[in-house]
């Protein structure tokens, strides 16, 4: 079996597998508009505004790329007593998200970003939300099913993302992982600085650069200048973050230089390329990313094979305007161009 044949075997088990995604949710809100003309009450531009779009984002644009990519998602997470709540729920339900554990919380907002486009440009964006910490007896009923899935062996991996927004808690994550280990799930976080004190025993861990060094603690002076196995600064942070968080892989993606993996066994990264032709908007991709990667591992790829398709997946996300997921056939439609190509080699 080639190597293309093996990445076409993992991605034909991702049917049938199921992902818990514990985290922040959000809605992303798009205005589309012109401008035409210069405001007379301030040096600003006058958007006339001719269309809306929203779609899932944060923890919840990972539920959607599980589900479009053919797994099935558990969405986890709370929503505000808000219209933008609603929307959110409905646009679950639309891609077949088991929403059941996206709990309402009265006191706190739906988080929105709302993003403000004219002639192909972002102008500007406006955030709509609370960041105190989630209240805990809601946080108890979100950690207490996903352990019952986990019990019932009727999960495959849980993800945690982490945008800062109030929803995780270190306590939280390790309840969950020490039930995850006794049944052999896969857990992957997505961190965000500042955000929590290291958790050990993850299955993964994926931040990207920035994160990496602010995780770290540690100034980015090549700023990825240098390549990445010849970059002591990176795998010097590789180093302090799998010393402090002990996760069995780490994956930084590294925008234009691909993503490099780690493991505390070898200390020098496997560098993948990226796979990415045109880049348009890489809002969302660390999302497809993380979603990739883990169900790329629980349907039987070794790491690098699970870094190589959340590689390529990210690829086809970053071609495309706005936050959205990478779907099945787009996935395969991209292994097989690879095919005829012949660019990935997996050693």
């Amino acid at each position: 079996m080639n190597d293309i044949s093996r990445l076409e075997a993992v991605i034909s088990g991702f049917s049938g597998k199921r992902i818990a995604v514990l985290g922040d949710v959000m809605l992303d809100v798009y205005l589309w508009g012109k401008v035409t003309r210069i405001s007379p009450e301030a040096p600003v531009p006058v958007v006339n505004v001719e269309r809306r779009t929203s779609c899932l984002g944060g923890a919840a644009n990972v539920m959607r790329n599980v589900a479009t990519l053919g797994a099935k998602s558990f969405g986890f997470g709370m929503v505000g007593a808000d219209p933008t709540g609603d929307e959110v729920i409905q646009a679950l339900g639309e891609y077949r998200i088991d929403a059941a554990a996206v709990l309402r919380d009265a006191n706190r907002r739906t988080t929105e970003k709302k993003r403000v486009i004219a002639g192909g440009q972002q102008l500007f964006r406006e955030d709509y939300e609370d960041t105190f910490s989630a209240d805990d007896g809601l946080r108890r009923k979100l950690v207490d099913g996903i352990i019952d899935l986990i019990r019932k062996r009727e999960l495959d991996a849980v993800i945690f993302e982490d945008y800062n927004k109030g929803m995780l808690a270190e306590w939280m994550l390790e309840e969950i992982i020490v039930e995850a280990k006794k049944a052999g799930v896969v857990t992957a976080l997505d961190p965000k600085p500042n955000s929590m004190r290291p958790v050990r025993g993850i299955t993964v861990i994926k931040p990207n650069r920035l994160e990496a060094f602010a995780l770290a603690g540690r100034p980015d002076r090549s700023g990825g200048t240098v390549a990445p196995a010849q970059d002591r600064e990176l795998t010097a942070v590789a180093a302090e973050l799998l010393n402090a968080w002990e996760p069995e892989h780490l994956l930084i993606s590294l925008a234009a230089q691909g993503m490099a993996l780690y493991d505390r066994r070898h200390p020098e990264p496997q560098v993948i390329p990226t796979r990415a032709r045109e880049v348009f908007d890489v809002s969302g991709a660390g999302d497809t990313v993380t979603a990739t990667f883990a169900l790329s591992l629980v349907s039987g790829a070794t790491p690098v094979e699970a870094a190589e398709l959340a590689n390529r997946a990210a690829g086809v996300v970053v071609a495309k305007v706005g936050t959205v997921p990478v779907l099945f056939e787009e996935l395969k439609q991209a292994l097989l161009c690879c095919e005829k190509n012949k660019k990935i080699k997996i050693k």
